[in-house]
């Protein structure tokens, strides 16, 4: 299974709709360049671009970046590798993601727990 091993201690995302290249910088602890890169190697990466050729990010995008991360720092694949690995692997990928999306549901609703006891 792709389980991101180090994606753990990234930081947990924000209940946004986008995110700028520099915010998805800081929450997948990836270069913005790298990021640029990844875009023309892994077709599953299409940020919006609005004026001025600005990349804007959405949660399903982070989650893929996270998962490329993953496969390339933490499993040790090539970038070929997890491309083949990404596109062959549909169905491991999808419940990867959904596995990512309850974990980051978990972490939000014991924050929403932790201020209703504060209250």
């Amino acid at each position: 299974m792709l389980e991101p091993s180090h994606n753990d201690e990234l930081p947990a995302i924000p209940g946004k709709r986008y995110f700028t290249i520099g915010e998805v910088s800081d929450l997948c602890d990836v270069k913005p360049h790298v990021l640029r890169y990844w875009e023309q190697e892994f077709p599953q990466l299409k940020p919006v671009k609005r004026r001025g050729n600005r990349r804007y990010y959405q949660r399903q995008d982070v989650l893929m970046i996270r998962q490329i991360r993953s496969l390339l720092y933490d499993q040790g694949f090539t970038i070929g590798g997890a491309r083949q690995q990404l596109t062959g692997g549909a169905n491991a990928e999808q419940a990867t993601q959904y596995h990512q999306l309850i974990k980051q549901m978990i972490v939000e609703l014991e924050d929403v727990l932790d201020v209703l006891k504060a209250s």
